[in-house]
């Protein structure tokens, strides 16, 4: 009976603080186990954000990169270098108008040619004589003389222009190499194109020039001819003088 009792008997204070010992270790040990969860998330979430920092940061310094490349391409160059161009087309049209020279810079050049060489039909009309022929000798020679000279002296001038040239595209060419933008590289090739027309329109006004010279040249052999042809025909056409009443030749001692 003592057995039974005891048996029946709920269990002692000293099994029931152990029992309550167990659960608690357990409930520490899944409270520990939930906590390495939570730290390992708490982890990863935490490397996320510095990636998404990083890339944040990798964005904004290829904006910033962005940004400079815009405003080195945009920058202008800080001063400009047009050479004198326009000086040295006038020093050209210029030294080609001096004395009675034909310049192929005169507006009303066929009229100069005109008036300077007059042509067949006006010689006919007029043949001219005495201090006529030698006026229009003088003024033929004059201006083919003044012609030339005017032309050798534009050829000279733009050999004197070599080295100012030179120098301009010397300018240029460190211009271009130094060049650390698409603006500035523009600019540059932009000079560098109009020092290319200047020189197109110097050799044009040599080429002008020396057409100016070669048509005065032929107008003043044409002139030439003309007044021979003239001369020849008045002679030819002329109404030989008359022999009646003149005084016989004889021997006279």
């Amino acid at each position: 009976m003592a057995l039974a009792t005891s048996a029946l008997m709920p269990a002692s204070p000293a099994n029931a603080g152990a029992a309550t010992g167990n659960a608690t270790e357990w409930t520490q040990l899944l409270n520990n186990s939930e906590l390495v969860g939570l730290v390992g998330q708490s982890a990863e979430q935490i490397q996320n954000q510095v990636k998404q920092i990083t890339q944040l940061a990798e964005q904004i310094q290829n904006q910033m990169r962005i940004y400079e490349n815009m405003l080195q391409n945009t920058a202008k160059l800080p001063s400009h270098v047009w050479g004198q161009v326009e000086s040295d087309l006038g020093k050209l049209q210029g030294i080609v108008s001096q004395g009675q020279g034909i310049a192929f810079s005169m507006g009303n050049i066929d009229d100069v040619l005109k008036q300077r060489f007059q042509s067949y039909a006006d010689f006919k009309s007029d043949l001219p004589e005495g201090q006529d022929f030698s006026s229009a000798w003088q003024s033929w020679s004059d201006t083919n003389r003044d012609t030339v000279a005017g032309t050798l002296k534009a050829a000279n001038l733009t050999a004197e222009q070599f080295s100012s040239e030179e120098a301009t595209m010397r300018q240029l060419r460190s211009m271009s190499e130094s060049a650390d933008g698409q603006m500035k590289a523009l600019q540059v090739g932009h000079q560098i194109a109009t020092q290319q027309i200047a020189q197109t329109q110097k050799l044009r006004g040599l080429l002008a020039q020396q057409t100016t010279m070669m048509g005065t040249w032929y107008q003043s052999e044409r002139a030439k001819d003309d007044l021979a042809q003239a001369r020849r025909e008045k002679f030819f056409n002329s109404t030989a003088p008359s022999t009646s009443g003149g005084q016989k030749m004889e021997p006279r001692w």
